[in-house]
């Protein structure tokens, strides 16, 4: 429930989740609340890290994949895309091995920080119920031609690609209604000043002292 400043909320911490589909533009979101100084775990970039370090994750998605998904020791995130694009079943199966160890590997990294609050940023919070670890919920949101302009600049896909890709993920509308605070990056409305107000009010939601 979002703070209404008529009387203070504890947390022993407070973990607020950055969510929104591909190329909402999160990780602008998550910059500003850095450059505050809060702490910001990126799930993607966490899930990359582990895929390529965690020998566990690794063996098991060998199993799953072939080993010849890892060239050099290093994951061939081309040839994995390829493997599961065209197969919603062994893309599942590959998130329940990786989810749940990027969780983990979250909440780790959440109990380390000692700052007022803290940031998790995934694309994923509600399929995969790890919105649940969160106690608020930002959603970013922007207009689905945007979104679309900006995958397609930063990653050279093509229009068609990026489609399907959103064809696969949570709706955006649906996703925003579930979250406790929307920013918009629209390129019209002016990110900075959406965030400074929302760490205004995560500032004043006290923390609990152990």
């Amino acid at each position: 429930m979002p703070y209404s400043g008529c009387s203070p909320i504890y947390y022993p911490l407070l973990k607020i989740g950055v969510t929104g589909g591909i190329g909402s533009g999160k990780s602008v979101v998550c910059s500003v609340f850095e450059s505050l100084g809060i702490p910001v775990f990126r799930a993607d970039d966490a899930a990359r890290h582990l895929m390529n370090s965690d020998p566990v994750l690794r063996s098991a998605i060998a199993a799953l994949l072939g080993a010849d998904v890892y060239v050099n020791d290093q994951l061939n995130r081309e040839r994995v895309s390829a493997i599961i694009f065209k197969d919603p079943a062994l893309l599942e199966r590959l998130n329940s091995l990786v989810h749940p160890a990027t969780i983990q590997y979250g909440k780790d990294w959440i109990m380390a920080q000692t700052a007022p609050y803290v940031i998790k940023e995934a694309a994923i919070f509600f399929e995969s119920g790890s919105n649940k670890e969160m106690d608020l919920m930002i959603g970013v949101s922007c207009p689905l031609d945007l979104r679309i302009t900006r995958v397609m600049k930063r990653g050279g896909q093509t229009r068609e690609k990026v489609h399907e890709i959103i064809a696969r993920q949570m709706d955006d509308a649906a996703k925003m209604k579930l979250c406790d605070h929307v920013v918009v990056n629209d390129d019209v409305a002016a990110v900075i000043p959406q965030v400074l107000a929302l760490n205004e009010v995560f500032s004043g939601i006290h923390v609990k002292s152990n």
